[in-house]
Order: structure tokens, then sequence, then C-alpha cells
């Protein structure tokens, strides 16, 4: 089975013939695998990952744009200050051409399957507001912040349809709601204020045949019914060291999504217990051994990682799921 075959066996509840890999590696530890491996490529290459996490294509808005916005109005942007902010042309094709380099290696020549990150609605508003006005605006000015979700999931919608049709597989939509044991914000502001922007998208995507997943850190279990609502094919990381359980996606969702996850960078891997480590790994693996897992770090390795842990863990996925399938 070919990498991206094993990939859409798992989305589509069905049994691969062994569990699909794959890690976000490059983000702290580039130096350290470059010079071990000669370069990020060359990793992933070693221990076959099956899928891709691309980058690229136009920003939201300009940088510079925001900060000369930020000093006009003396520093705290507001909602209204964004309501009529000009957006950066979702169809400025020359902007992906990163994408369409990466399609090429990862999907025409090596075979994986890839997915695409696109901004979500509240995370991507924390970078002009700051998360804990955010955080204040959803009850203050719940209007507004339908304004401009509604503007974000347009420029999404376009995003995504470029990026479909230069040959990527899965729209992955980062939206962190999550807090350590619950929300950041109620299950009813999420309904009301943050479920129709991601509907319009998740629509769209599963309009065009593609498929959509989902990023957020944190424990979201109060909205997972909300989640396959939304028609969600993945969800990443369904963070357990956030009180998320395994159980209750197995007894509840394993037919509804798939986890992309599993290898959780904020208990596990990075912190020099090769123990808890091995047992953690082989655990997962055995969990999700007839399909349900795509398995991946729960996010960035963390530069606090060695690389010989990291090789180490590498080592041990790479044997156990072919042992195991």
């Amino acid at each position: 089975m070919l990498s991206r075959e094993r990939v859409i066996e798992v989305i589509e509840h069905r049994k691969p013939d062994r569990v699909p890999v794959y890690g976000w590696v490059r983000a702290n530890l580039e130096k350290q695998i470059s010079k071990t491996f000669g370069s990020v490529e060359a990793f992933e290459d070693k221990y076959e990952f099956d899928f891709a996490h691309l980058f690229g294509g136009p920003p939201t808005f300009d940088h510079q744009a925001l900060v000369e916005l930020r000093e006009d109005v003396g520093g705290t942007i507001e909602p209204k200050d964004l309501l009529d902010f000009p957006m950066h042309d979702p169809d400025d094709m020359p902007a992906y051409q990163s994408i369409i380099d990466q399609v090429k290696h990862h999907k025409e020549q090596r075979g994986r399957f890839v997915y695409v990150q696109t901004p979500g609605f509240f995370e991507a508003m924390n970078g002009p507001f700051g998360i804990e006005n955010h955080l204040m605006y959803l009850a203050l000015y719940p209007e507004e912040l339908h304004e401009i979700y509604k503007r974000q999931a347009q420029w999404n919608i376009r995003f995504a349809n470029n990026c479909l049709d230069l040959g990527v597989d899965m729209i992955h939509v980062s939206d962190d709601w999550g807090a350590q044991s619950g929300l950041m914000f109620s299950p009813k502001v999420w309904r009301e204020l943050i479920f129709p922007y991601h509907k319009m998208v998740c629509d769209t995507v599963k309009e065009r045949g593609a498929y959509v997943s989902l990023h957020s850190d944190g424990n979201v279990s109060s909205v997972l019914d909300g989640i396959v609502e939304l028609r969600y094919n993945v969800v990443h990381p369904y963070q357990v060291s956030a009180g998320m359980d395994y159980g209750l996606y197995k007894n509840h969702y394993a037919d509804k999504f798939t986890i992309m996850g599993g290898l959780d960078v904020q208990t596990t891997i990075g912190f020099g217990k090769i123990d808890q480590l091995r047992s953690e790994i082989v655990d997962v693996l055995s969990m999700f051994a007839d399909g349900g897992l795509l398995f991946c770090t729960t996010h960035f390795v963390q530069d606090h990682c060695s690389i010989d842990e990291l090789v180490f863990a590498y080592d041990l996925v790479y044997e156990a799921v072919r042992e195991m399938g």
C-alpha cells in the first residue's frame, strides 16, 4: 500500500496495512536534524513518512500594516478597527509557489498525502487583538466579531479552493480553543461565534470532495459533537495530556473522525525519559493498530529534545508499526 493510500484508508475508517507516520520536527530541530541526516527531507525519507504538513500561501493581513494600525489606534486594536481593514489577496498566485513546490516534493515524487495549514477564526485574530483582549471581545463585541470572522471565512474559502486546485489533499484549519481542562470560552460562545464560520469552510471543502482537519490544542471534549456536526475528518492533536480520553473516542467517535497525534510533546518526547517514551509509543500504536490514528507529534517537537531521543523515538515507531501491521 502506498503512503497516500494508507492515510486515506485510515481517514475513511478502514484498516490500513500499518499505522501511517509523520512528525512536526522541522520548526525547532532543523539544525540538529540536518547535522545528523543532511536535511529534514532526508530524515523524512529515512523514516518513510506517509503524510506531510504544508505551509505557505499569502498571509491574511500585511504584518507591517497591522503594526501601523496598532500605532494609529494607540496600541490596542479593537474589532471595529478590522471591519474594513484590507486583507491580502487570497488569489495572489505567486505567493503559492512554496505550496506548489511542496506538493511536487511530497505528493508527486514521494507519494505522500499532503495537507495545508490555513487560519482558523479565534486563533487568527489573536495576532491583531492579543489573546487576552480577544477573549474579552467575545463578550463585549459579538456582532463585530461575526463580521470579522465572516470575512476571514470568505478569505479561507478562496485560499482553500486555490490549494485544492494545486493538488492538496486536505485543508487543515488551525484554531486553538482549548486550555488544559476545557475550552477557553463557553460551549455556547463556541456554538454562536465560532461554529458558523468553520461550517462555511468545511462545507466548501466537502463540496470539493476533499478532506478537512482541525487543529486545536488543549481539551475540546465539550464540543466534540459539534466537531462531528461540522464534518471534520481529522482532529489534531486529541490531547490526552489535557484530559481528553482515548476511551471516549473509541466508544463514541471512532466512526466519526480520525485522530492525528499520539506522540505528546508536552509530556512524552523531549524529557529524557526513555522508558516512558518507549512505553507510550508502543501503547498508543497498539491501541490503534486496526485504524483510527495518523501517528504524529501533538505539536512541534521542542528544542529541548535531543537528536538522540528523536532518533530513538522514530526508530521505535518505524519498527513497531511494521511489526504490528
